[in-house]
């Protein structure tokens, strides 16, 4: 009984290194990956936030998204079902992604801050300019 217990254990432990899925003859590199999936979530949530912009200007995401990337829909299809037969490297995309995208948002958030300001000082600033054609000092 002990030894079927080790064999049955053997085959566990090789079926389990046994890759699922045969590597892509064109896999898209993990790198990239990061970038494509990166860039489909900000083009879903933008089309999800103003569709009719997308319709009317005759927009496919997705498309926009491989075109951007050259690549086509079996490549991203095959790799991302490649790289999902692998849970840590799979995990390991989307920490990534979820990185950049919350180092992005920052960012976008600081610029409309500095915008903000910009447009407050500016507002500021014409407010205090004497009108053409007048010797007014600028009002206090």
């Amino acid at each position: 009984m002990r030894k079927s217990g080790v064999l049955i254990m053997f085959i566990l432990f090789v079926a389990c290194n046994e890759p699922l899925i045969e590597k892509p003859e064109n896999l898209i590199s993990k790198d990239k990956m990061v970038e494509i999936l990166k860039e489909m979530a900000i083009v879903n949530a933008a089309k999800n936030t103003n569709i009719t912009k997308f319709q009317d200007n005759k927009i496919d995401p997705t498309a926009y998204v491989f075109k951007k990337f050259n690549i086509d829909s079996l490549q991203f299809v095959l790799s991302d079902k490649y790289y999902a037969s692998k849970p840590d490297v799979y995990e390991s995309i989307y920490e990534e992604i979820d990185t950049l995208l919350y180092i992005e948002k920052k960012v976008a958030s600081e610029l409309k801050k500095m915008q903000d300001s910009l447009k407050k000082a500016k507002k500021a600033t014409s407010k205090n300019k004497p009108k053409k054609g007048t010797n007014s000092p600028p009002k206090k």
